[in-house]
């Protein structure tokens, strides 16, 4: 079978190494045109050694052309900056290019409030109303007939798999949401900042963010669809002193009496029998971020404190494939006919 040819723009960073590492061996997907304005002319083996010995290796990293990708490419995943993407999208789909949008460009889905937590005017507003929400579990519909993806935060992707059956099924209250979240230092990107180095994250913990992550306005988008009614959610994140992984804890009250354990894990259980990508744990195990380290997998545990009549979900993802690249190729494999889990099939990277 012929392969489809996609392009990367934006290779230099976490998410494009991922879209790299994941594509390499994709049956369907092949990479053909790869961009970076710092890094054009140099082989992608040059700033990815990892790819030595590997066909892909030897693409020779280009400058962002509009025109150039669209001669070489049916389909482009889109690894820059907000307030970039949405040009390059815009230029793309204007030339029949289907594209896939990592960045947070086309998420929201009112450009009012893009505004307000971005600090930038959406230059691309039509195309906003046009973006199809990339996660599959809750739009796979939707994303096989798109042309452009927004594709999820990795925060809100913990979150929403977290409470999606809750809110479904009017199980809690939606006024005292609190998600606490913990990240791998990944999460901030590849650039240089003091924050991040070694000696500023190994061996420590620290919340950062409070009240004010830019990822706060997508979850509460997003469950407030699948709720039916507008709330809020007091979103917390941390970074933890590992490299990838995020470990999402959600407590939620309640709207009558507590459930029993048993029936709350029937409730996901059932919610999630043909999610592939999503694993509800047995009761009395909890997920962590090794489980997941590598994959496309959700790992959801839950627990019900009948004391303080809460229901506490903790999940677990990698936020650089289930939270970004995996899910951008997943929702790329519905878009081109292809399962939900086309070159996706990954065990967990153990220990």
């Amino acid at each position: 079978m012929e392969r489809i040819p996609v392009g990367l723009v934006g290779v230099t960073g976490y998410t494009g190494m991922e879209l790299a590492r994941i594509l390499a061996h994709h049956p369907s997907f092949e990479l053909v045109t790869a961009t970076s304005r710092a890094e054009a002319g140099k082989k992608l083996v040059d700033i990815y050694p990892f790819l030595q010995g590997m066909d892909m290796g030897s693409i020779e990293i280009s400058q962002p052309d509009p025109d150039q990708i669209a001669k070489a490419c049916s389909l482009v995943f889109l690894a820059v900056p907000h307030g970039a993407a949405m040009d390059m999208a815009a230029e793309l789909i204007a030339r029949d290019v289907k594209v896939v949008d990592l960045s947070a460009d086309f998420r929201l889905r009112d450009a009012a409030v893009y505004a307000q937590w971005y600090g930038l005017e959406h230059r691309h507003v039509a195309l906003i109303q046009e973006a199809v929400y990339g996660l599959p579990e809750l739009y796979a519909d939707a994303i096989a007939r798109a042309r452009l993806i927004a594709n999820p935060g990795c925060y809100p992707t913990s979150v929403i798999l977290g409470l999606l059956p809750l809110l479904r099924h009017d199980l809690i209250e939606t006024d005292s949401i609190v998600a606490d979240s913990k990240s791998g230092a990944t999460g901030a990107g590849r650039k240089a900042a003091t924050g991040t180095l070694f000696c500023e994250v190994s061996d420590s913990f620290r919340a950062y963010n409070l009240g004010k992550h830019r990822h706060t306005p997508e979850i509460e988008q997003e469950l407030s669809r699948i709720a039916g009614s507008s709330l809020t959610v007091s979103f917390n994140p941390h970074l933890l002193p590992i490299n990838r992984g995020i470990l999402t804890t959600l407590y939620t009250r309640t709207t009558g009496e507590t459930p029993t354990a048993e029936s709350i894990h029937e409730l996901y259980t059932d919610a999630y029998a043909e999610h592939e990508f999503v694993r509800v744990l047995p009761l009395g195990r909890l997920p962590e971020t090794r489980w997941v380290r590598g994959t496309m997998y959700c790992d959801i545990g839950l627990v019900c404190d009948t004391r303080t009549n809460r229901v506490i979900v903790v999940s677990a993802i990698d936020n650089l494939c289930r939270g970004a690249s995996g899910q951008a190729v997943a929702c790329a494999n519905l878009m081109s006919d292809f399962p939900l889990s086309e070159g996706l099939a990954m065990a967990p990277l153990m220990p």
